[in-house]
């Protein structure tokens, strides 16, 4: 992770500003967008500081949508899935680029959580990870629900109907235990490489879980050859791809082959 230092100093600095009372909102208010051209179009991405009154918590959300997405009348606009992109732990919430943008290639609306903030006590890494670190994604959990809540707000155009969740890592595991909580409210959701929170036996979340080579998953995480069948879960091993490859500084060719895995599943459902 060390690769990502600077990336995590200029979110930390992001995110100390949303935290500040005066950026508090409870309703989406955009700040300055950035337009970027990818191979398939334009993406338009601002930043969000959402805040959630209940839980008296900032939740930095970076948005991505289509370059034209500010020109799109709700109409046309509620074509838009929603995508929840969900980061690993000590990893910054923009560091999923490359997914956002294929994302919203593929006709999503997409919104990436900030999940750890500055002067928060850090993850545990002693204990089975299965209880002490059940908080952090329960908060995550939480996160996910209530973006999801004011984006219903604020943007009620979109279809939340086929909503999606991507997560890596302990974004994952978040993800996961949403899906555990809240199964209804899911229809797909991508685990990249989460190794912790077992994944839900079911057929609705539809499931894929993209493997790295070189982390195993513990005991149990991971559905059986016969509940794969059962429940059409779908696991992809990449032999080539480490954990600590998929993000935006990975190489052009193994951000390629992510997203071709992730296209392919959503094309299925």
């Amino acid at each position: 992770m060390s690769l990502r230092i600077a990336a995590v100093l200029g979110i930390a600095l992001l995110i100390n500003s949303c935290a500040d009372s005066s950026q508090k909102v409870g309703h989406p208010a955009p700040v300055p967008q950035r337009v970027t051209e990818t191979a398939k179009g334009e993406v338009k991405s601002y930043q969000l500081a959402l805040f959630d009154e209940a839980r008296n918590r900032a939740v930095p959300i970076t948005v991505y949508v289509p370059g034209s997405g500010a020109k799109l009348n709700p109409a046309k606009r509620s074509n838009l899935k929603l995508a929840i992109l969900n980061h690993g732990y000590g990893s910054p919430h923009t560091g999923y680029s490359f997914i956002a943008y294929n994302l919203v290639a593929q006709g999503y609306f997409v919104a990436s959580i900030q999940h750890d903030l500055p002067k928060e006590a850090r993850m545990p890494t002693t204990g089975n990870p299965q209880q002490v670190r059940r908080p952090f994604w329960e908060r995550g959990a939480q996160n996910m629900l209530f973006v999801l809540q004011a984006l219903k707000k604020s943007n009620p155009e979109l279809d939340f109907k086929n909503l999606l969740l991507v997560g890596h890592s302990n974004g994952g595991d978040m993800a996961m235990l949403f899906a555990h909580k809240y199964p209804k409210l899911a229809r797909n959701i991508i685990s990249l490489d989460n190794r912790r929170m077992p994944l839900p036996r079911t057929r609705r979340p539809h499931i894929l879980t993209i493997r790295s080579s070189d982390q195993v998953a513990d005991d149990g995480v991971l559905p059986t050859a016969a509940e794969q069948k059962k429940y059409a879960i779908q696991i992809v091993k990449m032999e080539n791809m480490t954990h600590n490859d998929i993000w935006d500084g990975a190489t052009e060719e193994k951000k390629q082959e992510i997203n071709r895995t992730i296209n392919n599943f959503l094309k299925t459902k």
